[in-house]
């Protein structure tokens, strides 16, 4: 997984979280259950548990005017932020050791506003003039590799990637890319929000052009190309619905063949140039869009694609720039279209780029000063222990035959758990940082990045690799790899806490461990064997009776309204969200009856706040997903984000559980009470 900076939306990723602005680790406050202020108990739990579990936190916590959307994972996202804020400030002062001394002068680099303010758009202009020398198609070709091979993917995304079909292997791979808006939609819906939209990032693009020097009438020229050329690059690009099934992903061909049908990219030069190293075969994710660009790239005139490439440049860069750059993208990406009000003060930024770009050696120190054993040795508790429940599944459910169930526990059984940080650190220190050269230490660090990536092509699997950093509040499952890894950064409150009773801590921490060991069997990842080779280890009666539980699952949720607004009302894509709802519902499932399979017989009735376990399992679950989020933000998730919001990851799995239904009492025709319930696992 590349850690690239250079990314369209450069004010988004300059609004990091955080809302402390001390440079001291805020101490996590004692935890005993679940957040009892936090509920709204006038609600009744059977009409709508979400506000019952998360009614006066959403009250009491309104969205800070530098996000767009608040939190539990921000929240702890915030503190993590003023961990890392003291982490890096230690390392800025003189005398820091060596590798620490690396981040702290990459953050003082950072932080130097005045010298960045002086520089102005100085630190761009090396790269705008090597644009500006292209005079035919092959030098085109030779500076979309040189922009590739310093991080900035235009036009379209390559790099390595494990072999679907056989997961010991790296290979290459060739992807859609090159649009600066959210989503291909974007440039090809006719609603009048769409509309509006595309009107905006023209005058967006336009604003850029002339803040980078070129006259108004020019500019205005210029960002109507770039909106041409990307709306066409759009029209060819794969749905993202249609991309989360591996199966449309899978194009394995040889390098001959790719040229053959996609002459005008010249891959075997642009290849070499990149710096990539030899191959004959690679996977081609979406070769209709290759096969359609390919004659764009000989029919759009050369100078609409210097054109082209310029925006590219600026873009990427805007937020590495002076406040006039920095300002104008947050305007358009963060404050438009996302509903951000103010931007995040720059400490915050900088802590976010410095743990971005130099990722794992800022984790390094995180976990040798922030995290202990003892975190790690009860994660592994609580995960065996849903293995288990998840086990007892497997062999429970009645819908799946014998020879597939033995499939699905060979797989269950093969599952890598990581937990915390990896076993092998990233070896940072051929990358040159200074204090004094803030886009250079960027471009640096990602051109070392790519390297690294692409270098791993021909090469065996490492399988100790992680793909996210120790200090992410997060959690993922990699189908290819058929594992599930937990950051150090989510094993704190509210997910996870030693003070934490273990009802809670099982609804929390316990569900999303179950979520992503759900993801090893829900759509996509059930197409992955135990191997992480693309397999079809069903029967077909069985991958029928799974097809029709889903379906459930997908006419749920596209029943949700994410948002109605004065632009309309946008309801959840239950296909693009099937996967993680799967995931919710089944994990819910899991982290239950393990919650269960662990309580001592006096416990199941304990009380404790005047709930029993099994109700405190339940909002423990919900209040991990207590948020408020802007309207826009809301939108635009609706349309990209695979996860569905914080009140539907309650609600639409609550009301499928029986589980909830006994515990809370209940009844047919309670809001919570789905007349026909929803279950895969």
């Amino acid at each position: 997984m590349k850690l690239h900076v250079f990314l369209p939306l450069s004010a988004v990723l300059f609004a990091c979280a955080g809302f402390a602005q001390v440079s001291t680790p805020v101490p996590a406050k004692p935890i005993v259950s679940f957040d009892l202020g936090a509920m709204d108990r006038s609600v009744d739990p059977c009409k709508d548990f979400y506000e019952y579990a998360c009614g006066n936190w959403r009250r009491d916590n309104p969205i800070p005017s530098d996000k767009t959307r608040w939190a539990r994972f921000d929240e702890l996202g915030d503190r993590s932020l003023s961990i890392l804020r003291s982490i890096l400030e230690e390392a800025a002062q003189p005398g820091a050791p060596q590798p620490e001394r690396q981040i702290g002068d990459f953050y003082a680099a950072c932080m130097d506003e005045p010298r960045v303010e002086a520089l102005g758009a100085k630190p761009v202009q090396p790269d705008l003039a090597a644009v500006a020398k292209i005079r035919n198609r092959r030098d085109l070709i030779l500076e979309i590799a040189r922009l590739h091979a310093r991080a900035n993917s235009v036009l379209f995304s390559w790099g390595s990637t494990t072999d679907l079909h056989d997961a010991t292997r790296v290979i290459a791979y060739v992807d859609q890319g090159g649009l600066s808006l959210p989503d291909r939609d974007y440039y090809i819906k006719d609603d009048a929000k769409s509309k509006e939209t595309r009107e905006k990032y023209v005058e967006h693009v336009r604003k850029m052009f002339e803040l980078f020097g070129r006259p108004a009438g020019e500019a205005e020229a210029a960002a109507k190309t770039v909106l041409r050329i990307e709306t066409g690059l759009a029209q060819v690009s794969m749905d993202r619905t249609l991309r989360r099934d591996p199966k449309n992903r899978d194009h394995f061909m040889k390098l001959a063949e790719l040229n053959e049908i996609a002459p005008g990219f010249e891959f075997q030069r642009f290849f070499a140039a990149a710096g990539g190293p030899k191959f004959d075969s690679l996977n081609v994710v979406n070769p209709e869009f290759f096969k359609q660009v390919s004659a764009q790239i000989n029919s759009i005139p050369l100078a609409d694609w210097k054109t082209y490439l310029t925006w590219n440049v600026l873009r990427s860069r805007a937020g590495l720039l002076s406040s006039v750059f920095v300002n104008e993208s947050f305007r358009f990406n963060s404050q438009y279209l996302a509903g951000q009000k103010e931007i995040a003060p720059r400490w915050k930024r900088c802590v976010g780029l410095t743990s971005g770009v130099l990722g794992e050696a800022v984790g390094r120190v995180y976990v040798e000063k922030y995290f202990g054993a003892e975190s790690k040795e009860r994660t592994m508790t609580l995960v065996k222990a849903i293995e288990k429940a998840m086990g007892e599944d497997i062999d429970r459910v009645d819908w799946m035959s014998d020879a597939t169930k033995v499939q699905a526990r060979k797989k269950l059984a093969s599952i890598v758990n990581n937990i915390g940080y990896p076993d092998k650190w990233r070896d940072y220190s051929s990358v040159r940082v200074t204090r004094d050269d803030l886009t250079g230490n960027v471009e640096r660090a990602n051109a070392f990045e790519e390297a690294r990536d692409i270098n791993k092509i021909g090469k065996p699997v490492d399988r100790t690799e992680w793909s996210m950093t120790p200090q992410t509040v997060n959690a993922y499952y990699r189908g290819s790899r058929n594992d599930i890894n937990f950051p150090a950064g989510i094993l704190q409150p509210p997910f996870f806490s030693s003070k934490i009773d273990d009802a809670v801590n099982f609804g929390a921490i316990g569900l999303v461990i179950a979520h992503e060991l759900t993801h090893g069997f829900d759509d996509q990842g059930r197409k992955f064997d135990a191997s992480g080779n693309l397999t079809d280890w069903w029967t077909s009666q069985d991958a029928k009776e799974f097809d029709s539980r889903t379906a459930c699952i997908v006419d749920q949720y596209a029943q949700y309204v994410a948002v109605k607004d004065e632009n309309g009302e946008v309801r959840l894509n239950g296909k693009l969200t099937l996967g993680e709802n799967v995931a919710d519902n089944g994990g819910l499932q899991l982290a239950y009856a393990a919650l269960i399979n662990t309580l001592s017989a006096e416990n199941r009735t304990r009380k404790i706040d005047g709930f029993t376990p099994q109700q405190r399992f339940f909002i423990g679950y919900a209040q991990v997903w207590c948020q408020n989020a802007t309207d826009q933000i809301a939108r635009l998730r609706a349309l990209t984000d695979p996860h569905s919001p914080g009140r539907y990851r309650v609600i639409g799995v609550v009301s499928n559980a029986p589980q909830f239904h006994e515990a809370f009492g209940c009844k047919a025709g309670d809001p919570m009470v789905r007349e026909k319930a929803c279950r895969v696992w």
